[in-house]
């Protein structure tokens, strides 16, 4: 059992659990079934959706929880009163070492605020950045922040930019991640007092490679590998981001069947269309994890359906694996000194 990664999911967190959250579980064990996963919450509710399913006490155990924090409650408040939250017990697993990785759909406020309140921060790291995957031409960009701190001050964006291209080398596996600065403009005088005071020093740092400034229009286009933000800017793109995909991709369904030729057509070009789709389906890539705490919490959106959980609990089996965590803790401690490879930009 200790070989196996440990990963708590939070049941009772999203509109569609705990359906959609087992259903997704289970799809993941098909997969990599060398894995535990906790579920925690309402041990009847997901006792009633495990009877669908075939597995063994080695891939699936139940931890009660009989509270659930609702998405509007406020986030520290509801932490600290619903000591028995699926959320609670969720993270307190991560933080005793019972479970190697907390996974929840639920209140996003929560997530964060327990995750700083639990399982704690690495020492050093100012703020913890929710990190979100979004697909492009060439590949992913992530972008950090995605709404955890909608106000951040420019040593919390150059925390950002050091944790981001952590993850990008080791999980996503990009030797020289390029890091960029939201801006709306390329040129360095552009931008508001943050970005002004961040891009000097995201600049001057060791350790990343520094191209300069983003601008949103050219994130899909693949500009950069690692886009660093304040919250309410990420936040922002993130959500435009998945609805214009949402819109596209209708529009698209609808056009291909508009008509008897249109339907032929799509007959025709389908198999090559569902390639690009798939491409730019931002499901595939799971969660966002909360990056700088002590312990691998990820936050997956609360209309995730399985697709969604199965993805982020494979994610969370890489990101033990590459051991970020640890390699964040000693990024900071360093001080970051390896060497830049391209301050000025491409």
């Amino acid at each position: 059992m200790s070989s196996r990664t440990r990963i708590a999911v939070d049941a009772m967190g999203g509109d569609y659990a705990p359906a959609e959250i087992v259903r997704g579980v289970m799809d993941a064990l098909k997969e990599q079934p060398d894995i535990h996963v906790l579920l925690v919450g309402a041990e009847s509710a997901i006792r009633r959706e495990l009877k669908q399913y075939t597995y063994s006490e080695e891939q699936v155990s139940i931890v009660p929880a009989s509270q659930v924090i609702e998405m509007a409650e406020e986030p520290v408040a509801a932490i600290r009163r619903k000591k028995v939250s699926s959320i609670v017990v969720g993270l307190r697993l991560v933080r005793d070492g019972e479970a190697d990785a907390f996974l929840s759909g639920g209140n996003s406020g929560a997530i964060m605020a327990g995750g700083q309140l639990i399982t704690g921060r690495i020492p050093g790291i100012e703020r913890a950045p929710f990190a979100a995957l979004v697909p492009t031409k060439t590949g992913v960009c992530l972008i950090l922040d995605c709404g955890a701190n909608v106000d951040s001050r420019p040593s919390h964006l150059v925390q950002f930019a050091q944790m981001g291209s952590i993850y990008m080398k080791d999980v996503v596996g990009i030797k020289e991640p390029r890091t960029a600065i939201l801006n709306i403009g390329a040129e360095e005088e552009k931008g508001n007092r943050l970005v002004k005071e961040t891009f000097p020093l995201l600049r001057e740092l060791q350790g990343i490679r520094f191209i300069g400034s983003c601008e949103a229009r050219d994130i899909p286009a693949g500009y950069c590998d690692v886009l660093v933000c304040e919250g309410f800017c990420g936040n922002t793109v993130l959500k435009l981001y998945e609805g214009t995909a949402s819109m596209l991709f209708g529009v698209i369904r609808e056009g291909l069947m508009s008509s008897l030729r249109a339907k032929i057509g799509a007959l025709l070009i389908r198999p090559a269309l569902k390639k690009i789709l798939k491409t730019f389906n931002a499901d595939r890539y799971g969660g966002a994890p909360v990056l700088g705490l002590k312990g691998l919490v990820v936050k997956i959106h609360g209309n995730a359906k399985a697709v969604v959980v199965r993805n982020a609990v494979l994610q969370c089996v890489r990101f033990k694996e590459a051991d970020i965590a640890e390699k964040i803790r000693q990024s900071i401690a360093a001080g970051s000194s390896t060497p830049n490879n391209d301050s000025k930009g491409e």
